[in-house]
């Protein structure tokens, strides 16, 4: 009663197809100022932070008919210089001419009145920053996960998209996913009954910055990189080397992400995938749980979640390989779902065997064609800033629990703490920015 799939290899982004959309609760956007494309038809990408992700992207949107690249921003200059060499080489092949610029400072990228769209794929530190200046510049936004480094910066993102009439779209590729999609269609049609308790495992949190200190490579402006962040020094496991003669690319992702100054460890990292299968099986886009405790706690082994209609969710393996996945266990039966596999306690509960795409998972499912055709049509892509939003608030509830070793009691309707100060207080709620930055 189990079977191992494949995902589907998707052209065009009307293969996400009516199951997709059928389970999936639309934030339609007030879009009435929003123009998608120019008068061609062709939509122009201004690419963000050129680092290990973006280049996973970049191969998809250059492949999407209607849409070309035109500009790409860095403050590593050997990154600005890889992307140039892709993006003119592709273009080349294609025997199209090219009209590509680089920019070191994503304003100036911004200033940019023919491009259409932005990708942003900075580390989490910047995605506010970043994200409100491209809404307020009427750009639309594909913006990586986790959305964004605090909780109220999610909610002045999601002002900031609404008030500006423009379309975002976040990176949370699984919901894109027809096996990720067939596992949730099974659980809110209530095949496996009433859903009790969800094991969701992403990871350990970030731990305190304790690298040494490095030189700071010729072409890297250090400061700029920071940004809003405060001051830490420079080591090479954060922003990973690369070459271009000879080639070589990253061989590791940025290691920003696993100390707390600068992103939210595997809690937000695995967790903007994984917490945000489980909150759209559980139908609580826009909502949230009510209490987390965080491991240790008085004897609790696993980080926990626990919800309003009595369903808890813990960060724990649900086998023995530690897969980073989701398993809703219900009255009646139970479905297990990853990127590589889907396990079920009964055949009828099992999507049907898909082909196999080769090439990066971003490439492998009709995500980023999505967020194309949301601009032509005009409409909410299937990640929405509301839905990021509030996946991305049960990572960082989590690691705010973690930071302060107790139980937090949390209001998903007015997005605040239940009489606890301290976590109302903590700079994963409201941040103070360096000197010079403020949202």
């Amino acid at each position: 009663m189990s079977n191992q799939l494949s995902r589907r290899k998707f052209i065009k982004t009307a293969a996400v197809g009516a199951v997709g959309m059928a389970i999936l609760p639309q934030f339609l956007a007030s879009c009435k100022q929003n123009k998608a494309a120019a008068d061609d038809g062709i939509i122009r990408l201004g690419f963000i932070g050129l680092g290990q992700q973006a280049m996973y992207l970049l191969s998809g949107y250059l492949t999407i008919e209607g849409v070309q690249v035109v500009a790409g921003c860095d403050v590593y200059g050997v990154k600005r210089e890889r992307f140039l060499k892709r993006v003119n080489a592709y273009y080349a092949e294609m025997e199209q001419p090219p009209v590509v610029d680089v920019y070191e400072n994503y304003k100036d990228l911004l200033a940019r009145e023919e491009i259409d769209a932005v990708v942003i794929a900075s580390p989490d530190h910047w995605h506010a920053f970043m994200a409100i200046d491209a809404a307020n510049a009427k750009k639309n936004i594909y913006l990586e996960k986790p959305l964004t480094f605090t909780i109220k910066e999610g909610q002045m993102l999601k002002k900031a998209v609404r008030d500006n009439g423009i379309i975002l779209g976040v990176g949370s590729q699984q919901r894109s996913d027809v096996n990720f999609q067939h596992a949730v269609k099974m659980v809110q049609e209530g095949r496996i009954g009433k859903i009790e308790k969800i094991n969701a495992y992403v990871g350990a949190p970030p731990t305190p910055y304790d690298l040494p200190e490095e030189p700071v490579p010729a072409d890297l402006n250090w400061p700029l990189w920071l940004g809003p962040s405060e001051f830490i020094h420079y080591n090479s496991q954060l922003n990973p080397p690369i070459s271009l003669d000879p080639e070589q690319n990253e061989q590791f992702w940025g290691g920003w992400r696993w100390y707390k100054e600068l992103g939210g460890g595997f809690t937000t990292d695995w967790g903007a995938h994984m917490f945000d299968i489980a909150q759209w099986g559980l139908g609580m886009d826009g909502n949230g749980p009510v209490e987390i405790i965080p491991a240790g706690y008085e004897g609790t082994q696993y980080l926990t979640y626990k919800y309003a209609n009595g369903t808890v969710m813990t960060e724990e393996p649900f086998n023995e390989q530690k897969t980073k996945g989701v398993k809703f266990w219900g009255e009646s039966g139970w479905i297990e779902i990853s990127r590589n596999h889907y396990l079920a306690s009964d055949d009828s509960l099992l999507p049907p065997v898909v082909e196999e795409a080769e090439g990066a998972y971003e490439t492998k499912i009709p995500h980023l064609e999505n967020f194309i055709n949301a601009l032509k049509n005009n409409t909410d892509p299937v990640v929405p800033v509301e839905i990021g939003h509030s996946s991305c608030t049960v990572c960082t509830l989590g690691n705010i629990a973690y930071d302060l070793g107790r139980p937090i009691k949390w209001d998903p309707a007015t997005e605040t703490f239940v009489d606890d100060e301290e976590a109302s207080a903590h700079r994963l709620y409201n941040k103070t920015y360096s000197e010079g930055y403020t949202l």
